[in-house]
């Protein structure tokens, strides 16, 4: 009978092997091995395109951090410690994917961390992981869509102030918060929802495949729930936290390499001012009010 040939070992298992042979021709009985290399990816915050005043979790930021972790030398995986109450569609899908397309690049696992909330879009972005791994007091879910604004119309009649808008295109205002809001733009924008809201649940479903659970009711009606339930249903593979993991995984000896931005002057310089602006200061409104859903 014949045996099955066996696969021939990497070029890097064959320099390990001959070294191994060489340390111990000379008497070096343990050859130092390098320990395993896990980059880390910090995610936190509300995901949006930002500002120089206020950053926030963007594919133009991200791009060249990701790429920078899966390029690491060394590295057995790809962590990402995520801490986001979400934000943009948009940039969301496309972290997420963009994260998705280097892990098939460079066949490496990719494990999400949870700190305190991965929710509504920082859910999708965990998504991009082979595993979702919390804290058990961490939040998880809210598998939906939300759009918030202000309504300004009635404080202009108050002070006497007339909005003139002039559009070519019935829809080209379409919830201008200086006017009244019409039936048609609410349903209008309601369709928009719908769809966005059905892509994210198409994503959930790639992501998480026959680890759901959970009824879609509950799972997709942008709810959130504790770590614990969060795995009952599928949405979360296990408890625990990213030292402890990472080390069962790969050793004592593995070293966590955090991968950053460097800073320059301009940056600092930036980050020391306070936001002064109107739109500044209202985006900061909608950012406390995005964690403080979760009680954060």
């Amino acid at each position: 009978m014949s045996e099955t040939p066996r696969a021939a070992p990497s070029p890097q298992r064959r320099v390990t092997a001959i070294l191994d042979r060489a340390a111990r021709a000379v008497g070096l009985a343990h050859w130092p091995r390098r320990a395993p290399v896990v980059p880390v990816l910090h995610l936190t915050g509300v995901i949006g395109t930002g500002s120089a005043l206020r950053p926030a979790l963007g594919i133009a930021r991200l791009d060249a951090l990701i790429e920078r972790a899966f390029d690491t030398r060394r590295a057995k995986a790809v962590a990402l410690l995520i801490n986001s109450p979400g934000g943009s569609p948009a940039q969301s899908h496309l972290i997420m994917r963009r994260i998705r397309a280097l892990a098939a690049e460079k066949k490496l696992p990719v494990y999400a961390f949870v700190e305190d909330v991965a929710a509504s879009g920082g859910y999708m972005i965990a998504c991009a992981a082979d595993e979702i791994i919390a804290d058990p007091s961490s939040i998880i879910g809210s598998i939906g869509v939300v759009s918030a604004s202000f309504g300004f119309d009635r404080l202009l009649e108050r002070v006497g102030v007339e909005r003139r808008v002039h559009t070519a295109g019935a829809s080209k205002a379409m919830l201008d918060p200086f006017q009244p809001e019409r039936p048609e733009d609410v349903e209008r924008l309601r369709a928009i929802q719908n769809d966005l809201h059905a892509m994210f649940i198409d994503l959930v479903k790639e992501s998480r495949g026959a680890r759901l659970k959970g009824s879609e009711e509950d799972l997709f009606s942008g709810a959130f729930w504790l770590a614990g339930k969060a795995v009952s249903l599928g949405l979360a593979d296990s408890l625990g936290d990213i030292n402890a993991v990472l080390r069962a995984r790969y050793g004592d000896k593995v070293r966590l390499k955090e991968i950053t931005a460097p800073r320059g002057f301009l940056a600092r310089r930036l980050a020391a001012h306070r936001p002064g602006l109107a739109a500044d200061f209202l985006a900061a409104i909608e950012e406390r009010a995005s964690w403080a859903r979760f009680g954060l």
